[in-house]
């Protein structure tokens, strides 16, 4: 993975500053392009036909490397959406379940209250029918609880491959993201804040904050972020809502990368 050691790149390359924005040219670092760029500089000094074209040419070979980039960057959004779709219908499917359970359950209590209401009327004898009004009503508000309170139904989901367990840690331990993208989600100076945090501390707070209620033990053991295993309707919509983030988080580093394409046009056309 490129350096994580922004302050020091930016201070040998102190002199790109003026036409490249710091973020353009920790990606330019990253992408393996300041080569490029310092023989663009230098070709600046000759004005033949000669020079400009191979000017051009070496804008081609940056374009070549960032056009990579962006397509490992489209690779891993693809991949939060297509993980995105399977945990929602997962969660669908549950929740269908569920209501049908909770239809269930409320169709039996209202038999339960009806079956009640006529035994009272029929039965004449005090001392039975206090009897069957007291459990035909126990019956009942049993039946509502349960509705109101259904555990829920599971399923079982097993993913070997984690792609949100990576990101909770805030370490690469897999091969599940190229080492470009993990660097655009490591990197502080990338996203615009005065806190001096990358994406994925600010996503990890984000999760705790809203998604776990502040409970550090439940997220850190949460079916989420391991290998997978017995998930409840309201572990799959967490777990949709994340892969849902993340994947906004990614498609949002192009935006930053187009600044380093207008700074690269910007570089190549002021020699014209």
């Amino acid at each position: 993975m490129p350096s994580l050691n922004s302050d020091s790149i930016l201070s040998v390359n102190n002199h790109l500053r003026a036409s490249f924005s710091d973020q353009s040219v920790l990606i330019l670092n990253a992408l393996g392009g300041i080569d490029e760029v310092e023989d663009i500089i230098l070709l600046k000094k000759d004005s033949t036909i000669k020079s400009q074209m191979k000017i051009l040419q070496l804008k081609s070979a940056i374009n070549s490397k960032i056009n990579i980039a962006m397509t490992e960057l489209d690779a891993v959004a693809a991949e939060y959406d297509c993980e995105g779709e399977r945990v929602a219908q997962m969660a669908y499917y549950v929740d269908n379940i569920n209501s049908e359970k909770n239809n269930r359950v409320v169709y039996y209590s209202i038999v339960a209250g009806a079956l009640t209401s006529i035994a009272g009327a029929i039965i004449t004898n005090d001392n039975v029918g206090n009897v069957v009004d007291i459990g035909g009503g126990v019956l009942g508000a049993g039946l509502g609880f349960a509705t109101l309170n259904p555990k829920g139904k599971k399923v079982e989901f097993i993913h070997n491959r984690n792609i949100l367990g990576d990101v909770w840690k805030g370490k690469l331990d897999s091969d599940n993201f190229p080492p470009f993208v993990w660097y655009m989600y490591s990197e502080k100076k990338f996203w615009g804040n005065t806190d001096n945090k990358s994406m994925l501390e600010h996503i990890k707070e984000r999760w705790l904050k809203f998604n776990f209620e502040n409970d550090l033990d439940a997220a850190n053991n949460s079916v989420n972020f391991n290998e997978g295993g017995t998930y409840l309707a309201s572990d799959l919509h967490n777990r949709n809502l994340m892969l849902n983030q993340m994947q906004s988080a990614t498609r949002t580093i192009h935006q930053i990368i187009n600044y380093l394409l207008l700074d690269l046009d910007k570089f190549v056309y002021e020699y014209k």
